[in-house]
């Protein structure tokens, strides 16, 4: 089973940008669809950003609100997937988890929490304005 880490959160000011890490650890990161998420102060959980596995082609989805600022990658060397976060707004402040999907035979990533069974602590992001 993999086992995932997230890290680099931290406070940045309004148009700020920040890179989030999610490394894995007992299996490669590669045969997994890898999905964003994040909670912000009494709302629930929401979808941010995926990376399909090399099974379809490092296909990605978004939700609207970060289309064009949020961007995903993978360092396969390093078992890393990546969330560049770019000119960030208040409404970005939230706990970021990183989540793999297993299920990569049948789909390529969707921002769907329930098929994502392996979720990472999480790391707080805050944005001040």
């Amino acid at each position: 089973q993999v086992h995932l880490v997230e890290s680099g959160g931290g406070l940045v000011q309004t148009g700020g940008s920040l890179r989030l890490s999610c490394t894995g650890s007992g299996s490669a990161l590669e045969r997994y669809n890898i999905g964003w998420f994040r909670q912000a102060p009494g709302k629930e959980r929401e979808g941010v950003i995926c990376i399909s596995s090399d099974t379809h082609g490092d296909d990605t989805d978004s939700e609207d609100s970060v289309k064009g600022r949020f961007s995903i990658s993978r360092d396969d060397a390093r078992n890393t997937v990546y969330l560049q976060m770019d000119n960030l707004k208040p409404e970005d402040t939230g706990v970021y988890y990183c989540a793999a999907d297993p299920g990569t035979i049948y789909r390529p990533c969707v921002l769907y929490q329930a098929v994502f069974e392996r979720w990472g602590q999480g790391t707080q992001v805050t944005v001040s304005s």
